[in-house]
């Protein structure tokens, strides 16, 4: 075989490293590709082939109440980690190693265990007869029991703190990056603590910011198991919507429509971030 022919089939071959890839994109194809076509082709065969259930979903007043559900308690739920979390990071990222590791091990304990015993604890915290009413009263500081359950301050309370380590942990990666010595720069240079703040450590802890606003925003949109304990009625968000539709009106061309659009909402989200902090800096440097 000539030299040009051999240089001709090794054009042919598989890239190199591409095996070891392979067992990932079969993965990949078989629970996601997949499964999102399908999901696809339901939403527009069921009951009747059309874009009917994306009419529905769009056009009426009930559904769109939803939505604006969905968007509102995952944006309050977003900006009120981001507030709880970036103090409890820049803690954990100042504080000495031996004292970070216990509270560091605290927060991820609190990931390990199971959902619904934590929020089912919120609803025995939360309620008019429950632990935080009976102490504000006890101590005067109310009259008679705050509403805290089976609405939209239940739903962010139990969900923030479902949320916190996911805003951490970036969170943390990305302030201990920061080089102690530009605050101390700046305050030599006669920044107050407040200039220091807001022109030098929030600009440089965006990353991880953005990081965790996403991962908290998009798993927001899609909880189930929090907002439907812990919320009312009147305050269903999407995920519960979809269980509704699926389980009790065996609805699946409605239901499927309607995962998709929070798919293609989540997707287009992700793909926003990403043309915005670009993709080394949208992990958070984690």
């Amino acid at each position: 075989m000539s030299i040009e022919m051999r240089r001709s089939f090794g054009t042919l071959r598989m890239p190199a490293g591409f095996g070891g890839l392979l067992p990932a994109l079969i993965l990949v194809t078989l629970f996601f590709v997949v499964p999102v076509l399908a999901l696809l082709l339901r939403s527009v065969t069921g009951p009747e082939p059309g874009f009917q259930n994306y009419a529905t979903l769009l056009g009426d007043g009930t559904y769109a109440r939803v939505f604006f559900n969905t968007f509102l308690v995952a944006s309050v739920v977003t900006i009120v980690t981001v507030l709880v979390a970036f103090p409890v990071a820049w803690m954990l990222a100042i504080m000495p190693s031996a004292l970070a590791s216990i509270v560091f091990g605290v927060i991820i304990l609190s990931m390990w265990t199971n959902l619904l015993t934590r929020t089912y604890a919120w609803m025995v915290l939360l309620q008019r007869t429950g632990v935080i009413n009976r102490t504000l009263m006890d101590i005067g500081l109310i009259s008679t029991p705050l509403p805290l359950i089976n609405n939209l301050t239940g739903v962010t309370i139990g969900m923030v703190y479902i949320m916190l380590p996911f805003m951490i942990l970036p969170l943390v990666g990305t302030l201990r990056a920061i080089d102690p010595m530009t605050l101390r720069a700046a305050a030599l240079c006669g920044a107050s603590p407040f200039d220091a703040f807001c022109r030098i450590l929030l600009p440089l802890s965006l990353p991880g910011i953005a990081a965790g606003g996403l991962m908290v925003f998009v798993m927001s949109l899609g909880y189930f198991v929090t907002p439907a304990l812990l919320g009312g009625t009147s305050n269903m968000m999407l995920a519960e919507m979809i269980a509704q539709m699926i389980q009790s009106l065996l609805n699946w061309g409605l239901g499927s429509a309607a995962a998709f659009i929070l798919l293609v909402v989540t997707m287009a989200l992700y793909a926003l971030q990403l043309r915005l902090v670009g993709a080394g800096r949208a992990t958070g440097g984690v």
